[in-house]
């Protein structure tokens, strides 16, 4: 059965970028960097791959979405856009779309775009990318399914929290942990 699911690197302490929006501390661990991995090397981004083979239908937020197009020079390179699924980006600005993505702008409620997500992805999953907030409001729908983490050796002391809301031990139970190079992999059932 499908599931909609917010998967991501952390900190230890809990963000998801730095003060400055930047992932340069996650690329700094062992297996963290793609462009830096051994062959045979077993890190997050093997199970990321495999996760991303099952997913459908994308969210973001406007945040992530511009990291992600001055990280990747998406727009004068649309070809290193890496989501070939519809994407909807949460924004309440007019941004520019990358050449030839399908990517969809939204605002609001996020039940209606959950729905078309829903629609778009079939009988494969919904990732939603980041950021916490986003993740929170789908939290707060009560349309999360699933967090999968991966836990980087890292402390960053500030910036993007993983997910800015309480969710208590009655809303979560743990399906899955196991060790990944350096980081710690943990899955958690979301309960409704």
């Amino acid at each position: 059965m499908a599931k909609t699911i917010y998967n991501t690197a952390t900190s230890i302490d809990g963000f998801i970028a730095d003060p400055d929006n930047s992932l340069e501390w996650l690329f700094a661990v062992p297996g963290g960097n793609p462009e830096e991995v051994g062959e045979g090397e077993e890190t997050p981004l093997d199970e990321m791959n495999e996760f991303f083979a099952g997913v459908g239908a994308i969210c973001m937020g406007s945040t992530t979405y511009e990291w992600i197009l001055e990280h990747e020079k998406a727009l004068e390179h649309p070809e290193k856009w890496a989501y070939p699924m519809p994407t909807w980006v949460f924004t309440s600005r007019n941004l520019p779309a990358v050449p030839g993505a399908d990517i969809r702008f939204a605002s609001g409620d996020v039940a209606s775009v959950h729905a078309e997500m829903v629609a778009a992805a079939g009988e494969r999953n919904r990732w939603i990318v980041g950021g916490g907030e986003l993740v929170g409001k789908f939290a707060d729908a009560g349309l999360l399914d699933e967090i999968v983490l991966s836990l980087a050796p890292v402390f960053l002391g500030a910036g993007a929290p993983l997910l800015p809301r309480r969710l208590l031990a009655d809303r979560l139970e743990l399906v899955e942990t196991k060790a990944v190079g350096q980081f710690a992999c943990l899955t958690y059932r979301v309960k409704k």
